[in-house]
């Protein structure tokens, strides 16, 4: 057992670093199996030698995000440890925070939660083609429109072009009632949901009137060539084979895409091929592409989500039991 007097930096905001009613050391606490009491600015960590050691890492790692600007929340705290646990080093909060994505003037900064929500971002500020592959809640989508709506903002492109196949996730939803985009607009809700988090309605809708925001399913791309445009693909394992082919091939001069999908939910017939699945094997050695991997580590949503993946792919991985052989007299 160890007993540890951690010495917070001058002017840190305790109230924010301990949470209120002292909710973030609780996480803490919990998480580590330690015991953690706040003394004015200092902070008594009690228990096994390395979870001890790992409180104060995971306390410096937090006072540096927040002398950097930061505004800690709960789920700061609770990304924070679940890198922790999974081996990452702390101090990656402070580069994450440098890696910060600026909505443009007077917006929020939107922070990648993990090390590899740092190198999607740096891939998609490198690359003009960037594929995000992973599991739901991982922030493929969110990310790449924060990117897509800085880019905008700094005038880097002219217009963002958000696509989705308009393919029914497992269910026949009948005849929908009203003209083309009223049929349509179910499909793309999740791309205005995003887009609105991220800058206010008026202007929004502003810009969509205007053209420099297209929100559109993926089969209104054909026959267009995007200039000057960030062009996100989302939900691309819908995409049939043909469709990733023609979407692909849309790319113009100073335009970047980024296609995003979850290649263990596919929505497509059983004899229709995924196109984001495909393009894997035939993109793979293409100069100037990057494929960035998720997994559940990068679930950014409610904890219960992250379990709920690790358990199907325990599932899917069992060996296949068959069932009792029928016997016919």
């Amino acid at each position: 057992m160890a007993l540890l007097k951690v010495k917070l930096k001058e002017g840190t905001d305790t109230a924010s670093l301990f949470g209120s009613h002292d909710a973030h050391l609780k996480m803490i606490e919990e998480a580590l199996g330690i015991r953690v009491s706040a003394r004015g600015e200092e902070v008594l960590l009690n228990g096994p030698a390395a979870a001890v050691r790992n409180g104060e890492r995971l306390l410096d790692g937090l006072t540096t995000l927040m002398s950097e600007g930061a505004t800690l929340r709960r789920d700061d705290v609770e990304y924070a440890i679940r890198n922790l646990q999974g081996g990452e080093d702390p101090s990656y909060m402070k580069e994450s925070l440098r890696d910060g994505i600026e909505l443009g003037s007077g917006k929020r900064v939107i922070v990648p939660k993990t090390p590899m929500q740092r190198r999607y971002i740096e891939a998609i500020s490198k690359h003009d083609l960037v594929l995000g592959i992973g599991p739901a809640g991982t922030g493929k989508t969110y990310l790449a429109m924060a990117m897509a709506v800085a880019s905008l903002s700094r005038r880097e492109v002219n217009r963002i072009i958000l696509a989705r196949p308009a393919v029914e996730a497992g269910e026949k939803l009948g005849f929908l009632p009203g003209d083309m985009i009223a049929k349509v607009n179910p499909y793309l809700r999740p791309l205005y949901d995003a887009l609105y988090d991220m800058m206010d309605l008026e202007r929004a809708n502003r810009l969509i009137e205007r053209g420099d925001i297209e929100i559109a399913p993926l089969a209104f791309m054909r026959g267009r060539t995007l200039n000057d445009a960030f062009v996100i693909l989302d939900e691309a394992q819908n995409a049939t084979s043909e469709q990733m082919k023609m979407f692909l091939t849309r790319l113009g001069f100073n335009s970047k895409a980024v296609v995003t999908g979850d290649i263990t939910q596919v929505d497509l017939p059983s004899d229709r091929v995924s196109g984001l699945i495909e393009v894997r094997d035939i993109l793979v050695e293409v100069p100037g592409i990057a494929f960035i991997y998720f997994s559940e580590k990068d679930v950014v949503r409610h904890r219960l989500v992250q379990e709920i993946i690790k358990a199907y792919q325990r599932h899917h991985e069992k060996p296949h039991r068959p069932g009792p052989s029928r016997r016919s007299d």
